[in-house]
């Protein structure tokens, strides 16, 4: 380590006085102006991280469906999964240390996880469209040219596509090329592929065409790269491009979610395909108008049913016993839950909140399917149910078997498979409040005034807030406890601030 250099570019780079943030679920995330350090750091910890594992490491520069004037920055893992638990503790250490403290925590760091500084180190970097990311994304450059690390900066892509970038590198291709042709050129190839085998011959001519909302960010600009590789009855509408309005306002996943309507500047006629992505592309939520001009949202949980739903005809079709399982969050909708349980007779897993937590529990099964209730998910082949599924897929003589093992093959390879908060402590995968003392207590009397009802409370992984939750027989009933329970953690949490706000 060249501790001169360190000292030189640290300085370049200085953290605010008084500082101080934790890397959560969404690793860190602020306003743009507070980043510059924790940038610079962690392209130090990148570095380090590539050496521990001698893996290809990837940083991902996005504030997801944050306000435009925030900013954020995330690790991948060599498999293009998110930052191993232990080094999350690195990070935030890092970000937070003071100058003089740097070569101290970087030392210690590599004790800890046994860095071998001599070690070759790659990082690739991407970022979102952000009128902050390209200034951030060199800092992120600095962190990693100092401790003598390499770097490819894929520029303007989605955080799914730096992912996958990140698998392809350290599986050397195996998973697929770690260019954005080959991204496109292996997800196109298993959807058209896919539809070819689903769609049945009457399927109309509008089943083909779909509104996209892109949240005004880099959904816009990688959908019309990719269009090409379409099959030209497919066709894409976009809105929300970023050509004229500001990214995630009144547009995005989020807004459609939490507000319960369409985003503004996209026009629903009845039965039109809708879907919204977030401001870097890793989260989708579809809807659409009935013709009585109802809006009707499929959710993180709708679309994790249908999924199952589907995956469960092919894998009864292939024959093979295979175990599949959804995993959800306290923050599922407590009727999907039951509809997975009780009619499709798939089990359901219930973890803390977060994508981790979600990904962790899926791995256990052959097949794991996790959505969150604002889109983030996925589908998880074990590595034995895919190479069955594909030996099936070349090798089965019944032909119906067959069929549907080709179908399962496309599915696997066109699913990318990648106030002081903290006063509120949680148990029961955070469906029960620890503490502040009395304010569970309080929870269960209001829950017990509301039909079908529950309600919980928990710390935001990505935001210093407080997330509500309530589910009621009515809308009018959910909000109106949920502004109870608000009340209630306000002031039993300390008061401090404005109440919280349910979501």
């Amino acid at each position: 380590m060249d501790t001169e250099a360190l000292k030189k570019y640290s300085a370049l780079h200085p953290k605010p006085a008084g500082l101080t943030l934790q890397y959560g679920t969404a690793g860190f995330r602020t306003k743009a102006e507070q980043l510059d350090h924790v940038m610079f750091r962690m392209g130090l910890l990148a570095v380090l991280r590539s050496k521990a594992v001698a893996s290809t490491i990837g940083i991902m520069v996005t504030a997801s469906h944050n306000p435009e004037e925030d900013n954020g920055v995330k690790l991948v893992d060599p498999l293009g999964e998110m930052l191993h638990p232990s080094w999350e503790e690195y990070a935030t250490q890092l970000a937070n240390a003071e100058e003089q403290e740097l070569q101290k925590i970087i030392t210690e760091i590599c004790q800890k996880a046994a860095v071998n500084q001599h070690k070759d180190a790659s990082v690739f970097i991407g970022r979102d469209t952000r009128p902050s990311s390209e200034k951030l994304s060199q800092s992120v450059i600095d962190g990693i040219s100092v401790l003598g690390g390499q770097y490819h900066d894929y520029g303007l892509v989605t955080t799914p596509q730096l992912h996958y970038m990140v698998c392809c590198q350290n599986t050397r291709g195996q998973y697929g090329k770690a260019t954005l042709e080959g991204y496109y050129e292996k997800l196109s190839k298993a959807f058209t592929e896919l539809i070819k085998k689903v769609n049945s011959p009457s399927s109309g001519e509008g089943q083909r065409h779909l509104k996209i909302d892109c949240a005004n960010g880099i959904g816009a600009l990688k959908l019309s790269e990719m269009e090409p590789y379409f099959p030209k009855e497919v066709q894409i509408h976009l809105y929300n491009d970023g050509t004229k309005e500001k990214l995630n306002h009144l547009c995005g996943a989020d807004f459609v979610k939490v507000h319960q309507k369409p985003p503004r500047g996209l026009d629903m006629n009845p039965n039109e395909r809708c879907c919204s992505f977030d401001g870097d592309a890793d989260r989708i939520v579809y809807y659409y108008k009935d013709t009585t001009g109802h809006f009707h949202l499929i959710d993180g949980d709708k679309i994790a049913t249908l999924i199952s739903i589907f995956l469960k005809e092919l894998l009864a079709k292939v024959g093979q016993t295979l175990k599949m399982a959804v995993v959800q969050t306290a923050y599922a909708n407590g009727s999907s839950t039951r509809y997975l349980e009780q009619t499709l007779k798939v089990p359901v897993h219930c973890v803390k909140t977060g994508v981790k937590h979600l990904h962790h529990k899926a791995q256990e099964f052959d097949v794991g399917v996790y959505f969150e209730a604002n889109g983030h998910g996925t589908v998880l082949f074990s590595k034995a149910a895919e190479t069955k599924i594909r030996q099936l897929a070349k090798e089965e003589e019944d032909d119906e078997k067959r069929e549907a093992a080709k179908v399962l093959e496309n599915m696997i390879d066109l699913i990318n498979q990648v106030a002081d908060r903290r006063v509120i402590d949680t148990t029961d995968a955070e469906r029960r409040a620890v503490t502040p003392p009395g304010l569970q207590e309080k929870i269960d009397a209001l829950v017990k005034k509301y039909k079908l009802s529950r309600a919980f409370v928990r710390p935001s992984g990505t935001e210093d807030v407080v997330r509500i939750y309530a589910e009621a027989e009515t809308q009018e009933a959910a909000d109106a406890l949920a502004h109870e329970v608000s009340l209630a953690v306000y002031h039993l949490a300390g008061g401090r601030g404005a109440p919280p706000q349910p979501i």
